[in-house]
């Protein structure tokens, strides 16, 4: 590790506020990594006449447990729990017996109900349990926003550096173009777009990424247009190197320093506007896991106040934990802090 890394680590670490969050951060993500072994409908482990399964990993017929149909067990059915009792089987359950998707037809009262022993943070509006629903819901809304922020990133530092490093009619032709695309009411675009199209994890995060790929290139391109005419890149010039190994070999680590800081933000920026997205209908396929779409309940459902209280607490944890490790990034590649 060199003293300049070193030091930025340092600096880092000094912000307690930011270096806690990114930890609790990876904590809670890594988590909901595992979902499948926290909250599922499916047994992690079971044991039928002597022979072990895995049907969390694994989709197994009911024929494979002495039953008459050839579609996939439902482990909650008493009538199949039966039979795996009688074949002196056992089942090791996740934590939360209940997957994002699975309705508990067996609650006492209406849907939505309230928080119980049964469901920890009560039922949806559709008798779905709520925490499960929250544990996949994190880790769609991290995963999107990081596969949007690293995409997204990829184009924008690659656009501002072509602007910064040539400039002149180049740079004047692409602030043109994204004036004119920033101009435009970003949210009604997408949710136009979004409506005529099959919403899918994947055609949400290329509709998105039509337009996010811009907030990083005002950065890139300052810092390009600052350093393209110094000393150290004419020298490059001079000793015959090609623009694609000036810009990305010697000016592009010197601009990422400003850029890293921003990334963060970024990822907090695209978690915010997937979870309207799915608050106003037009994000992931109905039925997904989503943070926006169980504020959407809460709205509906006014007398079920822990539905709101539940996905409030989510995204303002979620958004304050990236916002604290931004402030912490930003103090770490501050050139004026020198602890």
């Amino acid at each position: 590790m060199s003293p300049l890394t070193r030091r930025r680590w340092a600096n880092f670490k000094a912000n307690k506020r930011g270096y806690w969050s990114l930890w609790i951060f990876l904590a809670l993500y890594a988590v909901t990594l595992c979902a499948e072994l926290i909250a599922n409908d499916k047994p992690i482990l079971l044991s039928y006449r002597g022979e072990i399964y895995a049907p969390v990993l694994r989709a197994y017929p009911e024929t494979t447990f002495g039953g008459v149909f050839q579609t996939e067990a439902n482990y909650q059915d008493p009538a199949v729990r039966a039979m795996i009792a009688e074949g002196d089987g056992w089942a090791i359950w996740p934590i939360i017996p209940y997957s994002y998707r699975t309705i508990d037809y067996d609650i006492p009262v209406t849907a939505p109900s309230p928080p119980s022993a049964r469901h920890w943070l009560g039922t949806d509006d559709q008798a779905r349990d709520v925490l499960a629903r929250i544990i996949y819901g994190f880790r769609l809304s991290v995963t999107f926003g990081l596969l949007l922020t690293f995409f997204s990133s990829i184009i924008g530092i690659t656009a501002g550096a072509i602007q910064g490093y040539f400039g002149g009619w180049t740079d004047l032709i692409f602030q043109r173009c994204i004036e004119i695309v920033q101009s435009l009411p970003m949210l009604y675009l997408l949710i136009i777009m979004a409506s005529f199209l099959t919403p899918s994890f994947f055609t949400l995060l290329g509709v998105l990424l039509l337009v996010s790929w811009m907030t990083l290139v005002h950065v890139v391109r300052a810092e390009f247009l600052r350093a393209r005419n110094l000393d150290y890149v004419r020298a490059a010039r001079a000793l015959g190197l090609g623009n694609r190994t000036i810009m990305f070999r010697h000016i592009l680590p010197n601009a990422m320093v400003a850029t890293i800081t921003f990334l963060p933000f970024i990822v907090s920026s695209s978690i915010t506007i997937l979870t309207a997205l799915d608050f106003l209908g037009f994000g992931m396929p109905r039925g997904s896991p989503s943070i926006g779409e169980l504020l959407n309940q809460a709205k509906n459902n006014l007398y079920a106040p822990w539905l709101g209280i539940a996905g409030f607490a989510v995204m303002a944890t979620m958004l304050s934990l990236l916002i604290f490790i931004g402030e912490a990034a930003r103090d770490a590649f501050d050139p004026r802090k020198s602890t």
